[in-house]
């Protein structure tokens, strides 16, 4: 076990995966520091999905229960054509049978808040900006895609853009009961309820990156309002100001996860497209293993460790999400053609057992 001098960590990013660390080696008897650049710990967003993976770690945080509490169960989803005829569906008994547990969507900032309420106010420093690599026996990289940090100890390794653009919206519509994806021609349209009688929507286009409209919400319309229901009943009770945009980026492999005393974390070791649902899931594993390994082995073989646990695996989530984004994003007619048939012709069965080696992390 890590000498008691040795448990003081230093973790730079209150997002998901910084917070989900600093209440992991907490629970492991660490003294922990979150350092945010932001004014406030809190993060604008819409919704994010919670699969199987993501609720064992929460489980391990001891966190389980409150944010099954604050989430939805996804009953029903699946992918439609541009036409809205279905071509792939399942039920969450489906994934909870095979997997444990459910697929839950909450509200980001209801994550957030969880986890951050998990911490003592002394260990969040708000408004505090890290630039160089901390003073302390373990410094926790979890400071996004944009990783000032890991500019700094692998200078080159940026994001790079996917070839699309995404919108993201919470929508006021209670009358919705299942979630659909809509593939089309080079866009697709997303949407999932939520609690409280909300709707997670996301819209995506394959532009060049930096095309930002002056209204967001009147290219939501032209691009999507004659699509099928109740895609043009969503964005009817979208408000404008509810519209978020950006770019959807990824991370190419970093070399290590570690550097030193720095371990990275979530989105600044491995930036994912959110085709998968996994960028938060991917983060929650990281923490849990990351708290574990330093733990029991002490810093330099648990850093060693944990690097062996999660580069490999993460890489090929990112991987996996980026081709089925390329899939999603065809626009040439017999492309499209082809992939919708093959997405009829696959039973949902197999679309699952092909996600066990994500989905199983942690049984």
């Amino acid at each position: 076990m890590a000498a008691m001098i040795e448990r003081e960590a230093v973790i730079v990013g209150g997002g998901i995966g910084g917070l989900a660390a600093a209440v992991a080696l907490r629970r492991a008897g660490w003294e922990v520091r979150v350092f945010e650049r932001a004014p406030e710990f809190g993060e604008i967003g819409a919704g994010l999905s919670l699969w199987p993976n993501a609720l064992r770690a929460l489980a391990r945080l001891g966190l389980h229960e409150q944010v099954l509490a604050l989430g939805t169960v996804e009953a029903h989803g699946g992918v439609r054509d541009r036409r809205g005829r279905w071509l792939s569906r399942t039920s969450a008994g489906e994934v909870e049978r095979r997997f444990g547990h459910p697929l839950v969507i909450v509200r980001r900032a209801d994550l957030l808040r969880v986890l951050r309420e998990a911490l003592p106010d002394d260990a969040l420093c708000a408004g505090t900006e890290i630039t160089r690599v901390p003073d302390a026996p373990l410094v926790v990289a979890a400071d996004g895609a944009a990783s000032t940090l890991r500019e700094r100890l692998y200078p080159g390794h940026r994001p790079r853009y996917a070839g699309y653009t995404a919108w993201r919206m919470l929508t006021p519509f209670p009358a919705l009961t299942e979630g659909a994806v809509t593939w089309g021609h080079g866009e697709r349209f997303g949407f999932t309820p939520m609690t409280d009688g909300l709707v997670y929507c996301f819209a995506t286009a394959s532009v060049p990156p930096g095309s930002f409209a002056d209204d967001e919400y009147a290219e939501l319309l032209r691009r999507f309002a004659g699509w099928p229901q109740p895609i043009p009943a969503l964005l009817a009770a979208t408000a404008p100001q509810a519209v978020l945009r950006h770019d959807i980026t990824d991370l190419p492999p970093l070399p290590s996860f570690v550097h030193g005393r720095v371990a990275f974390l979530g989105d600044a070791a491995h930036a994912m497209t959110p085709n998968l649902g996994q960028g938060a899931c991917q983060a929650l594993e990281d923490a849990v293993t990351l708290a574990a390994c330093v733990s029991e082995q002490g810093i330099p073989a648990g850093l060693a460790r944990y690097d062996r646990l999660r580069r490999r695996h993460t890489q090929a989530v990112v991987r996996r999400s980026r081709r089925l984004g390329r899939i999603g994003q065809l626009s040439w007619p017999p492309a499209v053609y082809a992939r919708d048939t093959m997405a009829r012709l696959v039973p949902a069965e197999m679309t699952l057992r092909a996600m066990t080696p994500i989905l199983n992390w942690g049984m």
